[in-house]
């Protein structure tokens, strides 16, 4: 395990933290079939057993993505984690419970509230970065071949390994999982998963949810258990 990150001495540590095991849901509007269609879709996921949805609409203009961030908001309220993709001042004007960061964007400065910062990783050594500067989770890949990231290589679960080894935040697997791959990444260290198409490109996103969620929440127990 890697040293304390530098950033550890700067003041307490916030009191918000990510659920674990998490279940994340990244948004794709287009996939889902349009804004109203996607609210739907997240809404049903949550009832299914997500239990933090980051809103990732990058082709948004601010005052769009605001709009979709409160409607989100609402559906998500006293019910799952809201994140919003890069774009710290929509995730303050819409009372997110935090911001989730490229790899290479800079550090945002938090807010007095409790407030998650997040970021995504591609390598230990980012990992690394990013626990220094004070993330409080991590979201590594692209482990498997995933259609949202088609030009990148994936990793596999020996990145989920080395990432889990370095930090001491919880790391969320991304990239091709589906619920025959859920046990590989717990056991390999993960967290939970991010995933898009495998709730949003399903037919009925609670029940995609769902069944996500018993895979999770299965391999969880058992790497737990062997803990004890």
């Amino acid at each position: 395990m890697s040293a304390a990150p530098r950033g550890a001495e700067a003041g307490p540590a916030p009191s918000r933290r990510l659920p674990v095991p998490c279940l994340m849901l990244v948004t794709d509007r287009h996939l889902a079939g349009g804004q109203d269609a996607l609210v739907a879709a997240v809404d049903d996921a949550v009832a299914g057993g997500v239990n933090a949805v980051q809103l990732r609409e990058k082709d948004l203009r601010p005052a769009e993505l605001l709009l979709l961030a409160k409607r989100l908001r609402e559906v998500t309220a006293g019910r799952a984690t809201l994140l919003v993709n890069s774009s710290m001042e929509v995730a303050l004007a819409s009372g997110a419970d935090g911001v989730h960061l490229p790899e290479a964007a800079p550090m945002v400065k938090r807010p007095s509230r409790p407030f998650l910062v997040g970021r995504s990783v591609h390598s230990r050594e980012a990992a690394e970065r990013a626990w220094a500067e004070g993330s409080d989770y991590l979201i590594a890949g692209p482990v498997f071949k995933t259609a949202s990231h088609a030009g990148a290589e994936p990793a596999g679960v020996r990145l989920i390994e080395s990432v889990t080894d370095a930090v001491a935040i919880p790391v969320l697997a991304v990239g091709g999982i589906d619920g025959g791959r859920v046990g590989d990444v717990v056991r390999s260290g993960a967290s939970g998963v991010a995933v898009i198409s495998a709730v949003l490109g399903a037919r009925s996103a609670r029940e995609a949810a769902r069944k996500l969620r018993d895979a999770l929440d299965a391999a969880w127990a058992v790497v737990k258990g062997s803990d004890r």
